[in-house]
């Protein structure tokens, strides 16, 4: 039992861990960097030159401190963006490429369902999830007290916490892709694509009349920066990105119980 799960999470071993060691190298550099810039750049003047729509939308305002910083340079674009394209490529990846390569004939000649197959392989995307999201807590947790500017442990761990149904989202979107379309490339695509396609969607929709757009995206039930400059956390956001994701698996489930493989 769950051994396509042990063996899809020791093959995704290895890039969880490249991915790992360079959002850490990014977040000690983000970290070493910081102070330097805190004290010798007038961050109020510097945000003068940048239109207001542009600083509201890109929330440049929370640069002042450390956990704005920190929130900008590093969660928003590292977990928001590097971290969710890389679940939800890698879960477009799954069941197109076995297909595509010939392999998923061989796996579901075992007594195996293909429910069974498609939730062990989602199962398998924790360990980039976690590896990733352990690596960084633990190196803004230390690096942070080292330059004595350590932030709030709960707003910290709550920050990472809150991340894992935003990405578990990305991953069951992926999955769905991977059981749509018929070639592994074009399901990576259209899997990383939405997530670049979701970001701009809420950068861009907030505070205009296109903000109602904003609500499809799950950028919007997840936001680091509030939680580390303003100790908010949105429980409810995290619910909603649950239920999406389950939603996003059954669809899955169904379309491979049901394709020609």
């Amino acid at each position: 039992m769950f051994e396509t799960a042990a063996f899809e999470a020791e093959r995704r071993l290895t890039g969880s861990l490249v991915v790992a060691l360079g959002l850490a190298a990014l977040a000690v550099m983000m970290i070493l960097i910081a102070p330097g810039i805190l004290e010798d750049i007038d961050i109020d003047a510097l945000l003068e030159a940048y239109p207001p729509a542009l600083v509201e939308a890109m929330q440049l305002d929370v640069m002042a401190t450390i956990e704005g910083f920190l929130a900008l340079e590093l969660y928003w674009f590292g977990l928001l963006i590097v971290l969710g394209i890389y679940v939800a490529y890698s879960a477009a990846s799954t069941i197109a490429g076995d297909i595509e390569d010939g392999t998923m004939d061989t796996l579901l000649a075992a007594p195996v369902s293909r429910w069974g197959v498609l939730g062990e392989k989602y199962l398998a995307l924790l360990v980039p999830i976690l590896v990733v999201n352990v690596a960084i807590l633990a190196v803004v947790f230390v690096g942070t007290s080292l330059i004595e500017e350590p932030i709030p442990t709960a707003d910290l761990i709550a920050v990472h916490l809150l991340s894992l149904p935003y990405l578990l989202l990305w991953g069951a979107f992926g999955m769905l892709a991977s059981v749509l379309v018929s070639r592994r490339v074009v399901a990576e695509g259209v899997a990383a694509g939405t997530v670049v396609a979701s970001f701009l969607a809420e950068t861009v929709a907030e505070g205009s009349d296109l903000e109602w757009l904003g609500a499809v995206s799950p950028t919007r039930y997840y936001d680091p920066i509030t939680i580390l400059t303003a100790s908010e956390y949105d429980f409810l956001g995290g619910v909603v990105l649950l239920a999406a994701t389950a939603v996003l698996l059954l669809g899955a489930g169904i379309r491979f119980a049901r394709r020609d493989v």
